[in-house]
């Protein structure tokens, strides 16, 4: 199977270079929805009531990010589609995204072994 993949993405390697016109401004809107989403948890942190927040309602970038990036995709992807095939679609999706996912799963374990340990939870000298 990994033989098939790899004769037939040299195979359309020339059709998968190719690419389309580039809109550097999506680029800078998905940037700046996930900006604003990371704000918006971090100021969880300092206002916890989400409506008191001046960035009250960033939650919808994570909608617009998504949406973004849905259109970017499928314009991408469009006519090279019917050439690799929907499974080396999903191949190479999955080949891109999968690292991200175990380093951020990765990550999020740390982070909530590290927040139970006693260097987390020992009291704050001057608190009660």
């Amino acid at each position: 199977m990994l033989f098939y993949f790899c004769r037939m993405i040299k195979e359309t390697g020339a059709d998968l270079l190719k690419t389309k016109q580039h809109f550097e401004i999506l680029d800078g809107l998905r940037g700046v929805a996930a900006v604003a989403v990371v704000i918006f948890h971090f100021m969880e942190i300092a206002v916890p009531d989400y409506t008191k927040s001046f960035i009250a309602h960033a939650y919808l970038a994570v909608d617009f990010f998504f949406c973004l990036s849905g259109f970017v995709i499928a314009y991408a992807y469009d006519t090279r589609l019917k050439k690799i095939g929907v499974l080396a679609f999903l191949k190479l999706r999955l080949i891109r995204l999968h690292p991200l996912v175990i380093i951020g799963s990765v990550i999020g374990l740390l982070a909530f072994y590290l927040t139970l340990s006693v260097i987390f939870t020992r009291p704050i000298p001057g608190k009660s």
